[in-house]
């Protein structure tokens, strides 16, 4: 009975949240952006139609982590209808796994067809260096709770969704040429999502790495399962910001992550527009 009042509140939280940003605009988005660290200033390429703080949003979760601002841009790019996350929620910061992939959720019901995932990473592929680009194949969710725990909101999906090609296949075909196109190197491989907020231990990382895990963050792998499940078509680029403890000879902080990313960001933001401006005719 619990898990049946849990699984009602949340949708009810979830259309309250879509009423109050339906007070504001009735713009339908093609795509939804999640902006990770480094690319929070991405919404200057967008036409903005709207701004929406998640502030302003009624029981709606909030950030706390510096460089997540806390917006939802609408707007077009090059002709696509997108919303942006422009800063996302961490599970690390003490919300409910539920409500870290509710701003996701409340995107698909707004509409979006697509989920255009991006965050920083530290890499564990050897072969990876601070600064590359990774576009995500696959992923390990053991880590961190699954958002689809407790009764299923029939609303949203089935109760057993299927995870073989969570990444769609055609995005990231388009991913893959646009980044040919724009002579823009680009990594494949599968990222594994933590609880965070401490970073990996070197023992967990050669774990990590017998397992299968080109690059580690603490977000989105929660994000894609809730997006899945709700029949979005998800993609995910992430910016290897820098290498995992043990493979680093250097202590890892948060201050070198925003670095890396902010110094990678011109290149990012050429990549994703230039594929989500092609994603649009999907």
């Amino acid at each position: 009975m619990k898990s049946e009042t849990n699984a009602r509140i949340i949708y009810e939280k979830l259309q309250n949240c879509l009423k109050c940003i339906r007070k504001r605009t009735d713009f339908v988005p093609k795509v939804a952006l999640v902006l990770g660290s480094g690319l929070g200033d991405f919404a200057k390429n967008i036409d903005v139609e709207c701004v929406i703080p998640y502030s302003e949003i009624e029981n709606f979760p909030v950030s706390s982590v510096l460089g997540h601002a806390g917006n939802y841009i609408f707007g077009t790019l090059n002709g696509v209808k997108i919303v942006c996350m422009q800063g996302r929620v961490h599970y690390y910061e003490g919300y409910s796994v539920q409500e870290v992939v509710m701003p996701i959720r409340l995107m698909g019901l707004m509409g979006a067809e697509i989920l255009f995932l991006t965050n920083a990473s530290g890499g564990i592929n050897r072969n990876f260096s601070a600064g590359d680009f990774m576009m995500i194949t696959d992923h390990i969710s053991s880590f961190a709770p699954n958002p689809l725990i407790g009764q299923n909101i029939e609303e949203l999906g089935t109760r057993f969704p299927d995870m073989s090609h969570i990444y769609r296949p055609e995005l990231c075909e388009i991913i893959e040429n646009t980044a040919r196109e724009d002579n823009i190197p680009l990594k494949k491989g599968v990222y594994v999502q933590t609880t965070g907020p401490s970073f990996e231990s070197p023992a967990e990382i050669r774990m990590m790495q017998t397992l299968g895990a080109d690059a580690v963050g603490m977000s989105t792998v929660v994000e894609a399962i809730a997006a899945n499940h709700m029949g979005m078509k998800v993609c995910g680029i992430s910016c290897v910001c820098n290498l995992a403890a043990g493979i680093s000879p250097n202590p890892l902080t948060h201050e070198e992550v925003q670095a890396a990313a902010s110094k990678a960001a011109p290149l990012f933001k050429q990549l994703l527009t230039d594929s989500i401006s092609k994603m649009g005719s999907l």
